[in-house]
């Protein structure tokens, strides 16, 4: 679809000018008929693609046009760069667009992703050197410069639909960028804030002005004039966005889990959107299912229907649920859920990122509507350090199987409705000692690998993969900056370098994720089944069955599990033990399997398995005796 390609000087600068009519598709794409049918994958705008890559092959599998970054190469390539240089670069902009993300839809089609998560695209405050990320949005009604023009966002959604690629959008709702600066009062906070915004109390603090493009104060916090020298780069836009109303006006959170200041404070320096209140009981508790929106959010509201409308997107992961009241987010889902129904969406998908655990994920999800949380607490843990030994496998698979605790009688409600992932952009989990998987040289985090993605791909949850994860990106440092490496190389390049990229089909990591993305493909179990951790033993013997567990404090061992669909089960393990391959007999469905004589091995790490047989004997009920390769991932079926 192409659209008028508006110069800064014509593009809405209110929502009241948008022609929604003229706005409409003749047709829209229909949603998935179930997401934890899909593969997702995670990039950063700005790290992920300048479209300056040397070799490789284009979207329809055919050599690409030459570029001019050649590829990495390992270990000649590997950590060259100068330290201190290689990681300032990481603190700005180095230039990933849509245009190069558009791109590479082909290579990440064949890797065998199916839903593209983007960071926010949306043009960010002109000040801020450091918003590559896309959390600091000035205009939300305009796509960055530096990742291009919304035209570009229509031309990429549109080929990753002609692809099979659905496109998700991370927005925002919680804040704004740092549009305005605050004004100081001596006798609430007497040493000038320490050049830092002040802290929430519960009161509003004077504002200074709107920050201009410089981020200086200097203009009054009022309406702005649209065609002055205001457009298009100083506050905020649209215009609905600027009565002094829509910010709460509070100062910077410091006490992350106290009520009402996580609700109400600034998130360090982005700005807080007051999005309306709760009606509150005698008491002054919240009656949840009584909340008036206000008019900013009303405005935001109409903001991200423009965005599906416009770019025909298949869903959001929407930032900081867990700073929004939940009045404010259920308003917004039921909004969202019936504009993008009207265009034949019926299953558009929204995700929330719930710090806080997975109970109050949970319960935010009854609350507010939102289809699914983003496992980035217990989940990730419990999936990092298993594959690697240093956790309970009933740990983690028991997040999945007591949905009866949040009053759900289904086997597979959990599977619905949490993504699961172990890297992430900020590890939140972590606090200051960052690293990615790969980086974990304690632990060889790469010799771990596969079977940390066989666990993500194939256990319960809808599985998304953090770019970079398959070109063993390693990562690791005490600031965000080292989980955010450029694909495309530039001055940040993953393993320590510079100017080389990291596009490579032929990469042992991009191969097993290719390969166990098309064995889910093939399975209906292996997205929609039940799921059990299976008893082991070594031996066989009748009563030396038991759960695999940690001995010692560690567990190098053979951790199997079923996924069960219909009259059908998958038997799956990983090997937590990256040194030797490591054999068991593993447990059956006894009815499933009562006439079965043996099982295939529909995919292991080791390709000499793949194809291969193992007997169904009668131990404990019915078992099966599997050999998972070191560090490795077996499937039988």
């Amino acid at each position: 679809m192409a659209i008028d390609n508006h110069s800064h000087d014509r593009l809405e600068c209110r929502l009241a000018d948008i022609d929604w009519a003229a706005l409409r598709r003749p047709a829209y794409t229909p949603s998935p008929a179930a997401w934890e049918d899909e593969v997702l994958y995670f990039l950063l705008v700005d790290r992920f693609s300048d479209g300056n890559e040397q070799g490789g092959l284009d979207n329809d599998g055919r050599p690409a046009a030459g570029g001019g970054t050649p590829p990495f190469r390992f270990p000649d390539d590997a950590y060259r760069a100068d330290r201190a240089t290689w990681a300032a670069a990481g603190a700005d902009w180095l230039g990933g667009n849509l245009k190069g993300l558009r791109s590479k839809l082909g290579y990440l089609a064949r890797l065998g992703v199916t839903a593209i998560w983007l960071s926010p695209v949306f043009k960010q405050v002109a000040a801020d050197r450091h918003s590559y990320h896309g959390y600091g949005i000035q205009n939300f009604l305009d796509v960055d410069p530096h990742f291009g023009t919304r035209q570009d966002l229509v031309d990429l959604v549109d080929e990753a639909h002609r692809l099979g690629i659905r496109v998700i959008l991370d927005i925002i709702l919680n804040h704004a960028g740092d549009v305005f600066g605050y004004r100081f009062d001596p006798q609430r906070y007497p040493d000038g804030g320490g050049g830092m915004d002040p802290r929430w109390d519960g009161a509003p603090y004077p504002v200074a002005g709107w920050r201009d493009a410089r981020g200086e104060t200097g203009l009054p916090f009022a309406p702005l004039d649209p065609v002055g020298p205001a457009w298009p780069d100083d506050g905020v836009w649209p215009v609905e966005l600027q009565a002094a109303a829509t910010f709460t006006g509070k100062g910077r959170i410091s006490s992350w889990d106290y009520d009402p200041e996580f609700y109400e404070g600034d998130f360090c320096t982005l700005k807080d959107i007051d999005h309306g209140e709760h009606a509150r009981d005698a008491a002054g508790r919240r009656i949840v299912d009584v909340f008036q929106p206000s008019p900013a959010l009303n405005a935001l509201c109409q903001v991200y229907k423009f965005w599906i409308g416009l770019a025909d997107v298949d869903g959001f992961r929407i930032d900081t649920v867990k700073h929004m009241e939940p009045g404010a987010t259920r308003y917004f889902a039921a909004v969202i859920k019936e504009y993008a129904q009207s265009l034949g969406k019926e299953n558009f998908f929204l995700v929330g990122e719930i710090t806080g655990g997975r109970t109050h994920a949970y319960n935010t999800l009854e609350l507010t509507g939102l289809d699914a949380a983003l496992g980035i607490d217990d989940i990730p843990d419990r999936m990092d350090y298993l594959a690697k030994g240093w956790r309970e496998p009933a740990a983690f698979f028991d997040l999945f199987r007591n949905s009866a605790l949040v009053n759900k009688s289904s086997h597979v409600w959990f599977g619905r409705h949490v993504v699961t992932l172990f890297d992430d952009h900020d590890q939140v989990r972590k606090g200051n000692d960052k690293g990615r998987f790969c980086g974990d040289k304690v632990n060889d985090g790469y010799a771990h690998a596969r079977a940390v993605l066989g666990l993500n791909l194939c256990a319960m949850g809808i599985p998304c993969l953090y770019y970079g994860t398959e070109q063993g990106f390693d990562g690791a440092g005490d600031n965000d900056r080292y989980l955010r490496e450029c694909m495309f190389g530039g001055a940040f390049g993953s393993l320590q370098s510079s100017g080389r990229h990291f596009f490579d089909e032929g990469h042992e990591l991009y191969r097993f994720i290719a390969d166990v993305c098309a064995l889910r493909r093939r399975h209906l179990a292996l997205r929609r089944g039940r799921q059990y951790l299976r008893e082991i033993s070594d031996s066989g013997a009748e009563g030396s069955f038991g759960l695999p567990r940690m001995i010692g404090g560690r567990i190098l061992s053979v951790v199997p599990w079923s996924r069960l669909f219909a009259d059908q089960e998958i038997v799956l393990a990983i090997n937590t033990d990256a040194g030797q391959a490591r054999s068991a007999w593993v447990t059956l469905d006894a009815g499933l399997n009562a006439g079965r004589e043996r099982l295939a091995c529909l995919y292991s790490s080791d390709p000499a398995q793949t194809g291969t047989y193992t007997a169904v004997a009668a131990r404990n009920g019915r078992a099966v005796r599997l050999t998972v390769p070191a560090g490795g991932f077996v499937a039988y079926g």
